[in-house]
């Protein structure tokens, strides 16, 4: 089975020791993706709203880099540093997915990163 790294300048810059992405098995598997903005690597907004729009923005830039949509999102992890900032969350993210929206799984996030409300990975048809 072969599979390929998937990278877009249009999205935040991972760290050395994973891929924006991987498309293998007719799936694109998303690693967890941070609010970050692609171009100068800083957190975008301070709401958990815009951190949410930026975290899907640049999975959506991510998955057409490897040919997907987020309309294809069959799963995806949302990990929040606080669980009070869920209905703000979801708030957005109906925006995104207002109908047959994909399966989804939450997490606790660690505070690791001052500021960071949010990441979310995903898994989408190739």
């Amino acid at each position: 089975m072969a599979r390929q790294i998937i990278f877009t300048s249009k999205a935040a810059k991972p760290p050395q020791t994973y891929s924006q992405a991987v498309k293998a098995a007719g799936l694109v598997f998303v690693s967890g993706t941070s609010p970050a903005d692609p171009a100068t690597g800083a957190l975008v907004g301070t709401t958990i709203q815009e951190q949410t729009r930026q975290c899907l923005a640049n999975i959506q830039a991510i998955l057409e880099e490897a040919g997907s949509s987020l309309d294809k999102i069959v799963s995806a992890t949302i990990v929040l540093a606080d669980e009070d900032d869920f209905a703000g969350m979801n708030e957005e993210w109906l925006k995104w997915f207002p109908s047959d929206p994909p399966a989804r799984q939450g997490a606790k996030l660690p505070a690791r990163i001052p500021g960071l409300k949010v990441s979310i990975a995903a898994i989408a048809e190739a």
